[in-house]
Protein backbone atom coordinates (compact mmCIF):
# COMPACT_ATOMS: atom_id res chain seq x y z
CA UNK A 1 0.00 0.00 0.00
CA UNK A 2 2.71 2.04 1.08
CA UNK A 3 4.59 1.78 -2.69
CA UNK A 4 1.70 2.52 -4.53
CA UNK A 5 0.65 5.93 -2.30
CA UNK A 6 3.72 7.06 -3.30
CA UNK A 7 3.28 6.07 -7.29
CA UNK A 8 0.25 7.69 -7.13
CA UNK A 9 1.91 10.55 -5.21
CA UNK A 10 4.79 10.99 -7.65
CA UNK A 11 2.35 10.30 -10.72
CA UNK A 12 -0.09 13.22 -9.41
CA UNK A 13 3.43 15.49 -9.25
CA UNK A 14 4.41 14.72 -12.93
CA UNK A 15 0.92 15.55 -14.30
CA UNK A 16 0.98 18.64 -12.13
CA UNK A 17 4.68 19.50 -13.76
CA UNK A 18 3.39 18.71 -16.90
CA UNK A 19 0.00 20.67 -16.55
CA UNK A 20 2.46 23.64 -15.37
CA UNK A 21 4.56 23.20 -18.23
CA UNK A 22 1.91 23.39 -20.62
CA UNK A 23 0.16 26.24 -19.68
CA UNK A 24 0.71 28.93 -22.27
CA UNK A 25 3.54 31.54 -22.18
CA UNK A 26 3.19 34.68 -20.58
CA UNK A 27 3.42 37.90 -22.86
CA UNK A 28 3.86 41.55 -22.15
CA UNK A 29 1.95 43.52 -23.96
CA UNK A 30 1.47 47.49 -24.76
CA UNK A 31 -1.48 48.86 -26.68
CA UNK A 32 0.10 51.43 -29.99
CA UNK A 33 -0.66 54.44 -29.45
CA UNK A 34 -1.37 57.77 -31.37
CA UNK A 35 1.37 60.61 -31.77
CA UNK A 36 3.38 62.28 -33.16
CA UNK A 37 6.21 61.20 -35.61
CA UNK A 38 9.06 63.53 -37.44
CA UNK A 39 11.04 61.96 -39.73
CA UNK A 40 14.41 64.16 -40.16
CA UNK A 41 18.20 64.09 -41.77
CA UNK A 42 20.93 64.45 -39.15
CA UNK A 43 23.64 66.93 -39.55
CA UNK A 44 26.43 68.89 -37.59
CA UNK A 45 27.74 72.47 -37.98
CA UNK A 46 28.40 75.68 -36.79
CA UNK A 47 27.21 79.26 -36.47
CA UNK A 48 28.86 81.91 -38.90
CA UNK A 49 27.46 85.42 -40.06
CA UNK A 50 25.71 85.64 -43.64
CA UNK A 51 28.20 88.31 -44.63
CA UNK A 52 31.91 87.63 -43.60
CA UNK A 53 35.30 87.07 -44.68
CA UNK A 54 38.71 86.15 -43.69
CA UNK A 55 41.38 88.15 -44.11
CA UNK A 56 45.64 87.91 -44.12
CA UNK A 57 48.30 89.13 -45.77
CA UNK A 58 49.37 88.96 -49.44
CA UNK A 59 52.89 87.77 -48.32
CA UNK A 60 54.51 86.49 -45.36
CA UNK A 61 56.71 89.26 -43.42
CA UNK A 62 56.36 90.49 -39.46
CA UNK A 63 53.41 92.38 -38.38
CA UNK A 64 54.64 95.65 -37.35
CA UNK A 65 50.81 97.21 -36.03
CA UNK A 66 48.06 96.06 -35.64
CA UNK A 67 45.53 98.74 -36.32
CA UNK A 68 42.09 97.81 -35.79
CA UNK A 69 40.13 96.06 -32.69
CA UNK A 70 37.95 93.02 -32.09
CA UNK A 71 34.33 94.77 -32.10
CA UNK A 72 35.62 97.41 -33.98
CA UNK A 73 33.25 98.64 -37.18
CA UNK A 74 35.75 99.29 -40.36
CA UNK A 75 35.19 100.57 -43.46
CA UNK A 76 36.09 99.23 -46.77
CA UNK A 77 39.48 99.66 -47.38
CA UNK A 78 40.27 100.66 -43.74
CA UNK A 79 43.99 99.54 -42.75
CA UNK A 80 44.41 96.49 -40.40
CA UNK A 81 47.55 96.37 -39.51
CA UNK A 82 50.69 96.66 -41.45
CA UNK A 83 53.79 94.37 -42.13
CA UNK A 84 57.15 95.39 -42.11
CA UNK A 85 58.48 96.91 -45.70
CA UNK A 86 61.35 99.16 -45.46
CA UNK A 87 62.75 96.95 -47.53
CA UNK A 88 60.02 97.56 -49.88
CA UNK A 89 60.21 101.35 -49.62
CA UNK A 90 64.02 101.29 -50.72
CA UNK A 91 63.01 99.61 -53.86
CA UNK A 92 60.34 101.75 -54.71
CA UNK A 93 62.95 105.14 -53.70
CA UNK A 94 65.25 103.77 -55.86
CA UNK A 95 62.66 102.79 -58.59
CA UNK A 96 61.14 106.26 -58.25
CA UNK A 97 64.87 107.72 -58.82
CA UNK A 98 65.09 105.91 -61.96
CA UNK A 99 61.60 106.78 -63.22
CA UNK A 100 62.77 110.75 -62.68
CA UNK A 101 65.83 110.47 -64.13
CA UNK A 102 65.01 108.62 -67.48
CA UNK A 103 62.12 111.04 -67.45
CA UNK A 104 64.65 114.22 -67.53
CA UNK A 105 66.24 112.63 -70.17
CA UNK A 106 63.40 112.12 -72.26
CA UNK A 107 62.97 115.61 -71.67
CA UNK A 108 66.41 116.63 -72.98
CA UNK A 109 66.19 114.34 -75.56
CA UNK A 110 63.14 115.95 -76.71
CA UNK A 111 64.59 119.54 -76.84
CA UNK A 112 67.71 118.58 -79.02
CA UNK A 113 65.16 116.50 -81.61
CA UNK A 114 63.22 120.25 -81.78
CA UNK A 115 67.16 121.65 -82.39
CA UNK A 116 67.80 118.58 -85.25
CA UNK A 117 70.98 118.37 -82.65
CA UNK A 118 70.14 114.78 -81.84
CA UNK A 119 69.01 111.92 -84.17
CA UNK A 120 65.08 110.42 -83.62
CA UNK A 121 66.55 107.06 -82.71
CA UNK A 122 67.95 108.25 -80.18
CA UNK A 123 64.84 110.05 -78.72
CA UNK A 124 62.43 106.56 -79.45
CA UNK A 125 65.45 105.09 -77.06
CA UNK A 126 65.06 107.69 -73.94
CA UNK A 127 61.39 107.22 -74.65
CA UNK A 128 61.29 103.65 -74.28
CA UNK A 129 63.50 103.71 -70.89
CA UNK A 130 61.31 106.14 -69.65
CA UNK A 131 58.32 104.28 -70.16
CA UNK A 132 59.79 101.38 -68.49
CA UNK A 133 61.53 103.06 -65.40
CA UNK A 134 57.92 104.61 -64.78
CA UNK A 135 56.05 101.06 -65.23
CA UNK A 136 58.72 98.92 -62.69
CA UNK A 137 58.38 102.31 -60.01
CA UNK A 138 54.49 102.07 -60.33
CA UNK A 139 55.23 98.33 -60.23
CA UNK A 140 57.15 98.96 -56.93
CA UNK A 141 54.69 101.14 -55.48
CA UNK A 142 52.08 98.85 -55.76
CA UNK A 143 53.99 95.93 -54.11
CA UNK A 144 54.41 98.47 -50.90
CA UNK A 145 51.10 98.73 -50.88
CA UNK A 146 50.51 94.51 -50.02
CA UNK A 147 52.42 95.58 -46.81
CA UNK A 148 48.66 96.31 -45.75
CA UNK A 149 46.35 94.56 -44.76
CA UNK A 150 42.98 96.00 -45.35
CA UNK A 151 39.10 95.17 -44.71
CA UNK A 152 37.84 93.85 -47.83
CA UNK A 153 33.99 95.34 -47.01
CA UNK A 154 32.12 97.16 -44.42
CA UNK A 155 31.51 95.40 -41.37
CA UNK A 156 32.42 94.75 -37.70
CA UNK A 157 36.01 93.15 -36.52
CA UNK A 158 34.73 89.81 -35.33
CA UNK A 159 37.74 88.44 -34.32
CA UNK A 160 41.25 89.24 -34.91
CA UNK A 161 44.42 86.41 -34.89
CA UNK A 162 47.38 88.50 -34.51
CA UNK A 163 50.14 90.52 -32.45
CA UNK A 164 52.60 92.98 -33.35
CA UNK A 165 55.86 91.08 -34.07
CA UNK A 166 54.00 87.96 -35.36
CA UNK A 167 55.33 86.30 -39.12
CA UNK A 168 52.75 86.23 -41.03
CA UNK A 169 52.15 83.84 -43.54
CA UNK A 170 49.63 84.26 -46.99
CA UNK A 171 47.24 81.55 -45.78
CA UNK A 172 47.51 83.20 -42.23
CA UNK A 173 43.89 84.71 -41.33
CA UNK A 174 44.69 87.36 -39.12
CA UNK A 175 40.93 88.66 -39.25
CA UNK A 176 37.14 87.97 -39.30
CA UNK A 177 35.25 90.82 -40.28
CA UNK A 178 31.57 90.75 -41.14
CA UNK A 179 28.38 92.03 -39.96
CA UNK A 180 26.95 90.07 -36.95
CA UNK A 181 23.55 89.58 -38.37
CA UNK A 182 22.18 87.47 -40.09
CA UNK A 183 23.10 84.61 -38.80
CA UNK A 184 23.39 81.36 -40.73
CA UNK A 185 24.28 77.70 -40.12
CA UNK A 186 26.57 75.81 -42.01
CA UNK A 187 26.44 71.84 -41.82
CA UNK A 188 27.45 69.07 -43.16
CA UNK A 189 24.75 66.31 -44.88
CA UNK A 190 25.67 62.83 -45.85
CA UNK A 191 25.22 62.10 -49.14
CA UNK A 192 23.33 59.13 -48.82
CA UNK A 193 20.60 62.10 -47.18
CA UNK A 194 21.26 64.63 -49.50
CA UNK A 195 18.33 63.55 -52.10
CA UNK A 196 15.69 64.32 -49.77
CA UNK A 197 16.43 67.72 -48.54
CA UNK A 198 15.22 70.36 -50.39
CA UNK A 199 15.11 74.57 -49.67
CA UNK A 200 12.74 75.54 -47.53
CA UNK A 201 12.45 72.35 -45.11
CA UNK A 202 12.51 73.08 -41.25
CA UNK A 203 15.08 72.46 -39.48
CA UNK A 204 15.50 71.74 -35.24
CA UNK A 205 18.59 72.82 -34.02
CA UNK A 206 20.46 71.68 -30.46
CA UNK A 207 23.57 73.47 -28.67
CA UNK A 208 25.19 72.50 -25.91
CA UNK A 209 25.33 76.08 -24.75
CA UNK A 210 21.13 75.94 -24.47
CA UNK A 211 20.72 72.17 -23.83
CA UNK A 212 16.94 72.95 -22.94
CA UNK A 213 15.87 74.17 -26.05
CA UNK A 214 15.03 73.19 -29.34
CA UNK A 215 15.84 76.05 -31.94
CA UNK A 216 14.48 76.70 -35.05
CA UNK A 217 16.04 76.65 -38.85
CA UNK A 218 15.55 76.44 -41.88
CA UNK A 219 17.31 75.18 -45.46
CA UNK A 220 18.80 77.70 -47.42
CA UNK A 221 21.23 76.59 -49.57
CA UNK A 222 22.58 73.47 -50.75
CA UNK A 223 26.10 73.66 -52.54
CA UNK A 224 25.99 71.24 -55.74
CA UNK A 225 28.79 70.22 -55.55
CA UNK A 226 29.53 67.74 -52.76
CA UNK A 227 32.81 66.65 -50.79
CA UNK A 228 33.99 63.49 -52.88
CA UNK A 229 36.51 62.69 -49.26
CA UNK A 230 34.17 63.49 -46.69
CA UNK A 231 31.19 62.27 -48.62
CA UNK A 232 28.97 65.29 -47.63
CA UNK A 233 27.95 67.82 -48.97
CA UNK A 234 27.51 71.62 -47.00
CA UNK A 235 23.97 72.84 -46.24
CA UNK A 236 23.26 76.39 -44.88
CA UNK A 237 20.23 76.92 -42.43
CA UNK A 238 19.09 80.57 -42.39
CA UNK A 239 18.07 81.85 -38.52
CA UNK A 240 15.62 83.73 -37.77
CA UNK A 241 17.03 87.09 -36.77
CA UNK A 242 16.35 86.53 -32.68
CA UNK A 243 18.41 83.45 -32.27
CA UNK A 244 20.24 83.14 -28.87
CA UNK A 245 22.94 81.50 -31.15
CA UNK A 246 26.27 83.22 -31.39
CA UNK A 247 28.81 82.85 -34.20
CA UNK A 248 31.45 79.96 -33.96
CA UNK A 249 28.74 77.93 -31.97
CA UNK A 250 28.50 73.86 -32.96
CA UNK A 251 24.66 72.60 -33.53
CA UNK A 252 23.03 69.58 -34.28
CA UNK A 253 20.97 69.33 -36.71
CA UNK A 254 17.58 67.65 -37.70
CA UNK A 255 15.98 68.77 -40.72
CA UNK A 256 12.37 67.69 -40.84
CA UNK A 257 11.27 65.68 -44.04
CA UNK A 258 7.80 64.69 -42.64
CA UNK A 259 5.38 65.58 -39.93
CA UNK A 260 2.76 63.27 -38.66
CA UNK A 261 1.11 64.92 -35.68
CA UNK A 262 -1.24 61.42 -35.50
CA UNK A 263 1.23 58.38 -36.31
CA UNK A 264 0.84 54.94 -34.72
CA UNK A 265 3.40 54.36 -32.66
CA UNK A 266 4.70 51.24 -30.66
CA UNK A 267 7.74 50.54 -28.26
CA UNK A 268 10.71 49.47 -29.96
CA UNK A 269 10.72 46.10 -28.26
CA UNK A 270 7.63 45.40 -29.99
CA UNK A 271 9.17 45.53 -33.65
CA UNK A 272 10.92 42.26 -34.89
CA UNK A 273 12.11 42.48 -38.83
CA UNK A 274 9.62 44.01 -40.24
CA UNK A 275 6.42 42.69 -37.96
CA UNK A 276 5.15 42.61 -34.82
CA UNK A 277 3.20 39.85 -32.42
CA UNK A 278 -0.48 41.27 -31.23
CA UNK A 279 -2.58 39.20 -29.00
CA UNK A 280 -6.36 38.77 -29.96
CA UNK A 281 -8.75 36.41 -28.24
CA UNK A 282 -5.70 35.10 -26.12
CA UNK A 283 -3.67 33.91 -29.41
CA UNK A 284 -0.23 35.75 -30.98
CA UNK A 285 -0.76 36.79 -34.82
CA UNK A 286 2.06 38.01 -36.56
CA UNK A 287 1.45 40.78 -38.26
CA UNK A 288 3.99 42.39 -41.18
CA UNK A 289 4.36 45.86 -40.82
CA UNK A 290 5.54 49.03 -42.43
CA UNK A 291 7.93 50.69 -40.45
CA UNK A 292 8.80 54.72 -40.56
CA UNK A 293 10.61 57.09 -38.12
CA UNK A 294 12.37 54.82 -36.01
CA UNK A 295 13.66 56.54 -32.98
CA UNK A 296 14.96 55.29 -29.02
CA UNK A 297 11.14 55.99 -27.39
CA UNK A 298 9.36 54.88 -30.24
CA UNK A 299 8.77 53.29 -33.36
CA UNK A 300 6.67 54.76 -35.75
CA UNK A 301 4.40 52.07 -37.87
CA UNK A 302 2.89 53.25 -41.28
CA UNK A 303 0.87 50.42 -42.45
CA UNK A 304 -0.49 47.16 -40.65
CA UNK A 305 -1.57 48.16 -37.31
CA UNK A 306 -4.60 50.37 -36.10
CA UNK A 307 -4.50 52.26 -32.84
CA UNK A 308 -5.08 50.64 -29.82
CA UNK A 309 -3.92 46.84 -30.91
CA UNK A 310 -1.99 45.48 -27.81
CA UNK A 311 1.29 44.09 -29.19
CA UNK A 312 3.70 41.97 -27.62
CA UNK A 313 7.21 43.20 -26.20
CA UNK A 314 10.04 40.72 -26.67
CA UNK A 315 8.17 37.86 -27.90
CA UNK A 316 10.15 34.80 -27.80
CA UNK A 317 11.70 33.68 -31.18
CA UNK A 318 9.85 30.22 -30.50
CA UNK A 319 6.55 32.04 -30.39
CA UNK A 320 3.87 30.60 -33.28
CA UNK A 321 1.09 32.39 -34.94
CA UNK A 322 -2.05 31.44 -33.50
CA UNK A 323 0.02 30.07 -30.39
CA UNK A 324 -2.18 30.12 -27.04
CA UNK A 325 -0.57 33.19 -24.78
CA UNK A 326 -1.53 35.17 -21.70
CA UNK A 327 -1.29 38.95 -22.10
CA UNK A 328 -0.48 40.72 -19.21
CA UNK A 329 -0.73 45.17 -19.73
CA UNK A 330 3.19 45.56 -19.65
CA UNK A 331 3.60 48.76 -16.41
Amino acid sequence: MRRLLLVLLAAGAAAALWAWLARPPRLETAPAMLGPAVEAVYATGSVEPVHWARVGPALRGRVVAVLAEEGERVAAGQPLARLEDSTARAQREEAEARARFAEEELQRQRLLLERQIAPRAQYERAESEARATRALADAAARRLEDYVIRAPADGVVLRRDVEPGQIADPLDALFWVGEPRPLRVTAEVDEEDIPRVAIGQAALLRADAFPDRVLAAEVAQITPKGDTVRKAYRVRLALPEDTPLLIGMTVEANIVLRRTPDAVLVPPAAVREGHVWVVENGQARRLPVRLGVQGAEAVEIREGLAPGQAVALDPPASLRDGQAVRARRAS
